[in-house]
């Protein structure tokens, strides 16, 4: 993580210091040492964003998200576990008694004494469909890719400052991406204004990409709850279970919030690492407040 000014070397300091105090290996950087690691990166004082230093987690990578999907799929196929794709939920069930009955889907009926719902930025359709509500805001989150290039990039860099993050995918392309678009919307298209300002981050930065060229862009809903931390719990609704709210952090949350999530489901009670994460605490006013955890994250 660069840090571009006195506030965001006071934050991250606070980060690296909250971290290693957890057993995490994290470290300070000079601008000259951070260059040193991402040679590419212009630390030049004349720049438009200035570095004055950056936030270094070694043991840090990144992984590609579709084999991790896949990753999951099979394991889970191998264990008997039913996927079932393009298949779309169109409501959800209750008994007489107001419990979960099942879901129905444009290929027919699924009956199921207990329904998690994992939707992201469409939770609060599917909640609707059986009368619960959500205290849930969804947003377009828009990434790009450029040409494939030799590998040039050993690492993930990110700037709160300037809302922008890159990395190099193993087949050479540049991932890019940044912060959500300013208003609430289900569209997948995404604002031009949020990718230009990115591009434009991201060639202050590093220089030596302004020649390249995008090959594509897109946009995924995201959902965020007020007070930026996510919800893994049981609902009013007896057998209906929710996992949601992640922001655009989900994805590195899949193996702990998979796994406490499951034990909720199995014993219809929470585990103690996602006991305080209920959907009640925004009647109790009891909130869990995240909104620097992730960085440019909401």
């Amino acid at each position: 993580m660069l840090s571009h000014n006195i506030h965001d070397q006071q934050v991250f300091k606070r980060h690296i210091h909250a971290n290693r105090l957890n057993g995490i290996d994290n470290e300070w950087l000079t601008p000259e040492q951070a260059q040193e690691f991402c040679p590419p990166l212009d630390i030049s004082r004349t720049a438009r964003y200035p570095i004055n230093g950056a936030a270094l987690q070694r043991r840090g990578g990144t992984a590609r998200h579709d084999a991790v999907a896949w990753g999951y799929a099979r394991a889970a196929a191998d264990r008997g576990v039913h996927i079932i794709q393009n298949c779309e939920v169109t409501g959800i069930r209750r008994n007489p008694d107001g419990s979960v009955a099942g879901v129905d889907t444009n290929r027919g009926q699924i009956n199921a004494k207990k329904v998690g719902v994992v939707a992201a930025g469409h939770t609060s359709v599917l909640m609707e469909m059986a009368g619960v509500r959500m205290p849930l805001v969804s947003y377009p989150l828009q990434a790009l890719v450029s040409e494939p290039i030799k590998p040039i990039f050993p690492c993930v860099v990110m700037s709160n400052t300037v809302h922008a993050y890159i990395s190099q995918s193993d087949k050479g392309e540049l991932v890019i991406g940044a912060g959500t678009d300013q208003y609430s919307s289900y569209s997948q298209t995404g604002g031009l204004q949020i990718i230009t300002h990115t591009l434009d981050a991201i060639c202050e930065l590093f220089p030596i990409f302004r020649r390249m060229k995008m090959m594509r862009s897109w946009g995924g809903i995201v959902d965020v709850t007020p007070d930026r931390s996510p919800i893994l719990a049981k609902t009013p609704v007896q057998g209906l279970y929710v996992n949601c709210g992640w922001g655009t952090g989900g994805f590195k949350a899949t193996p702990g919030s998979a796994n406490v999530f499951a034990h909720t489901i199995a014993n219809d009670a929470p585990h103690k690492i996602n006991a305080p994460f209920t959907l009640e605490r925004f009647r109790s006013g009891r909130l869990i407040d995240e909104a620097a955890a992730a960085a440019v994250a909401h």
